[in-house]
């Protein structure tokens, strides 16, 4: 199937997307913040040989580094430029900060609908193919 990077700070958002989209036969990475998630991504440290997620869920209001920077970084680089991102969002934070970034492909209102996740997800993967 696919690999998917999950990056949200609440380790039970974490867990139970993990839990679901594996269900599904997907191979899962997942970070805490947005440090984490470019350093497993060979972002940040540059490291040409990490492995690349087909899809990244990415949390907004993170520690360390939220995903408005995350995702600038990802635009930034050639090699991760192309990663569709589904935006994890509390309801009334500013999706106009993320009009400059290419790769956002779709935002979940957080709470979110863990089914309507995973159909998502199984929709941009069948667009992909």
């Amino acid at each position: 199937m696919a690999r998917i990077m999950i990056v949200d700070d609440e380790r039970d958002v974490v867990t139970l997307v993990k839990f679901l989209l594996e269900k599904d036969g997907h191979e899962v990475l997942s970070a805490y913040n947005g440090v984490e998630a470019l350093a497993a991504l060979g972002v940040d440290p540059d490291n040409e040989k990490a492995p690349l997620p087909d899809i990244i869920v990415l949390d907004v209001m993170m520690p360390l580094m939220d995903g408005y920077t995350v995702s600038a970084k990802l635009a930034e680089k050639e090699r991760t430029r192309g990663i569709p991102l589904i935006i994890l969002t509390a309801k009334g934070e500013t999706r106009d900060l993320f009009e400059l970034s290419p790769n956002v492909a779709s935002y979940i209102d957080k709470p979110f609908d863990p089914k309507k996740l995973r159909d998502l997800i199984a929709g941009m993967l069948k667009a992909k193919r």
